[in-house]
């Protein structure tokens, strides 16, 4: 290929991009695209086919924009923060990347760009690593189809609803509760947080410590009417024995219940 004909459908690549990011409902038209870069129509088709072969000549470059950071980083030596690392920065582009994004995720896009392949390869051997280290509960490859899954799902709401979707924590929230799925307790350890984080992270201490002392009051209601209840039910069961009891179970089942009714509270 020529250097004038690789110019050429670069620059058609590039507007296109550069239109799909800057569109309202982000969709371009192929004459739009055509006037933007300066060449005819019978360029672009020559070099993309028609529409739908540029817009997976678009997605295949916004994966590429992806995927620079993800080729770039070293793996540290917690594979799970490099996890959560990689969940953030997923999301981050997404936000800063809105039409693109929804554009890399739609259905129309039926042949799954090499890009994205290798963003799950990506993914599948942070996780491996985990496994290695004993902190994976699953086999990588579900983990991996989880994590991605949430991930796509929670910042396609992100892009798509924001007036809906307005809570900064929820990317964040979403994937600790996946990733407490994913991984064993002991591989969740602490990471290090911003002041946003670290104010929700205090709410949640807060309702955690409210939901701790409600169980404790109702645990100490239990135990101060549970002798009640058992010296009622022995009564009745006396005075009416069930037919769906042999003799040894009501026995038995008067033996209990006369245990609960001696309970002292502790």
């Amino acid at each position: 290929m020529s250097t004038s004909v690789s110019s050429t459908k670069a620059r058609i690549l590039e507007v296109a991009a550069e239109l799909v990011a800057n569109s309202p409902d982000g969709d371009v038209s192929t004459r739009a695209v055509c006037e933007a870069a300066g060449v005819g129509a019978p360029a672009l088709y020559r070099h993309f086919g028609d529409k739908e072969g540029l817009l997976s000549a678009v997605v295949d470059h916004g994966y590429e924009k992806y995927l620079t950071t993800k080729r770039s980083r070293r793996p540290g030596t917690d594979p799970v923060q490099d996890l959560r690392d990689g969940w953030d920065t997923h999301t981050d582009f997404a936000l800063r990347n809105p039409n693109l994004y929804r554009l890399m995720n739609s259905p129309a896009m039926r042949t799954p760009p090499a890009a994205a392949l290798e963003s799950h390869r990506i993914l599948t051997a942070d996780l491996r690593r985990a496994a290695e280290q004993g902190k994976l509960r699953l086999a990588p490859e579900l983990a991996a189809q989880m994590i991605m899954s949430a991930n796509v799902g929670v910042s396609l709401m992100l892009v798509s609803r924001p007036t809906t979707f307005t809570d900064g924590t929820l990317s964040r929230r979403i994937r600790d509760a996946v990733h407490a799925v994913v991984f064993t307790p002991e591989a969740m350890g602490p990471e290090t947080t911003s002041a946003d984080d670290e104010e929700a992270g205090a709410e949640e201490a807060r309702v955690e410590e409210a939901r701790v002392e409600e169980a404790r009051v109702e645990e100490a209601r239990v135990e101060e009417v549970l002798p009640a209840t058992a010296t009622h039910l022995a009564a009745l069961l006396r005075r009416t024995p069930r037919p769906d009891f042999t003799p040894g179970e009501s026995a038995l089942l008067g033996e209990w219940l006369d245990r609960l009714s001696n309970t002292t509270p502790e």
